[in-house]
C-alpha cells in the first residue's frame, strides 16, 4: 500500500496527537517512529558567512508539511540553484524540522475482516511518518547569495517548489544580510 495523499495530515488540529494512558504508562509513548527522508538541511557553500542577499519562503499558512514533501522540494531548489548560479555562490537551509509523529489506523477489509479487527476501540493508530508543525508567518527556507541578480533565479526555484507543497507561501528578500 502507498501514502495516504497529503490531504489527511495537511491541517492541524489543536494541539500535538498524545495518548493519555493512566493505568499503563508504557502505553502513553508512541513506538517505532519512522525516521525523515531529509537527507540534508544545510546545502551550498556552508565556509562562507558573509552574504549580501538573503531570500526566504514565509508560510502563510498553519499547515503540517511531511517529510517527503520537504525532501522533493530540496532536491529541487538544490539541483536548480546548483545549475545556474553554482555550489559555492549560495547557502541554502531548510528551517522547518519534521518531529510530529503521523499515525494511521489501518482497517482490514475483505472476508473475515471483522473477527480480527478492533475498530474504534483503541484506535491510536500505527506511525506511519513524519510532518513538521509550521505556523502563520515562519520561515521555511532560506537561500542567501552573493549578489541581487540571483534573486529572479532563487524566485524561480520557489516556485517550482511551490508547486509541490500544499499551503500558500510569499517571499521576503532580506538585502544586507550580513552574518549567517
Amino acid at each position: 500500500m502507498g501514502l495516504r495523499p497529503g490531504k489527511c495530515y495537511r491541517h492541524i488540529r489543536g494541539r500535538a496527537y498524545t495518548r493519555k494512558a493512566n493505568r499503563v504508562m508504557k502505553k502513553a509513548f508512541i513506538r517505532g517512529i519512522p525516521g525523515s527522508k531529509i537527507r540534508l538541511f544545510d546545502m551550498g557553500n556552508r565556509t562562507k558567512r558573509d552574504w549580501v542577499m538573503g531570500v526566504d519562503m514565509i508560510c502563510k499558512d498553519t499547515i503540517q508539511i511531511r517529510h517527503n514533501q520537504l525532501e522533493a522540494i530540496r532536491m529541487l531548489i538544490f539541483k536548480k540553484l546548483n545549475k545556474t548560479i553554482g555550489r559555492d555562490n549560495f547557502f541554502f537551509r531548510i528551517r522547518a524540522y519534521p518531529h510530529h509523529v503521523l499515525r494511521e489506523n489501518p482497517m482490514a477489509t475483505g472476508a473475515g475482516a471483522d473477527r480480527f479487527q478492533q475498530g474504534m476501540k483503541m484506535a491510536f493508530g500505527k506511525p506511519i511518518g513524519v510532518a513538521a508543525r509550521v505556523k502563520t508567518g515562519k520561515v521555511l527556507l532560506s537561500v542567501y547569495v552573493d549578489s541581487d541578480e540571483h534573486v529572479p533565479i532563487i524566485k524561480e526555484a520557489y516556485r517550482l517548489a511551490k508547486n509541490k507543497l500544499s499551503g500558500d507561501y510569499s517571499f521576503k528578500i532580506n538585502p544586507k544580510v550580513g552574518h549567517v
